[in-house]
Parts: C-alpha cells; sequence; structure tokens
C-alpha cells in the first residue's frame, strides 16, 4: 500500500494497512522495515500493531544458541 507522507489514514485504508502491517511482522519483518517500507514512523507503526492486536516481539535481533563447549 502506497501512502503520501503526512497523509491522514482512516476508515477502510486504517485497518487495509493494519492487516498487511499485520501480517509483514508476522513473516519477520521488522517495526523499522515497516516504517521505511510505508513512509510512516516508528510510533505510528507500533500504534497501528497495537491496534491490530499483535504481541510484539522482545527488542533486539533473534541470536543463535551458543554452542557448546566441546
Amino acid at each position: 500500500m502506497e501512502l503520501r507522507k503526512h497523509e491522514r489514514v482512516s476508515g477502510s485504508a486504517r485497518e487495509s494497512l493494519k492487516s498487511d502491517l499485520k501480517r509483514r511482522y508476522a513473516s519477520g519483518e521488522s517495526i523499522r522495515e515497516l516504517a521505511v517500507a510505508t513512509g510512516r514512523s516508528y510510533g505510528f507503526v507500533h500504534r497501528l500493531l497495537g491496534e491490530a492486536g499483535v504481541l510484539l516481539r522482545p527488542r533486539g535481533r533473534v541470536r543463535k544458541p551458543a554452542r557448546a563447549a566441546t
């Protein structure tokens, strides 16, 4: 979905954007990546994900478990 900067998003467009962001976040994209892709702020994307009922991942990247010493 393409949005113009500072354009108000409401009604069905907001619902559509919420479901798109929810799907993309669930597939592994970060909030920052979604913000850049939509041209919106981190806070706006964070707020829409919250409205969509998304359980947010903890901060930081997923790290691989440390290898056991051999």
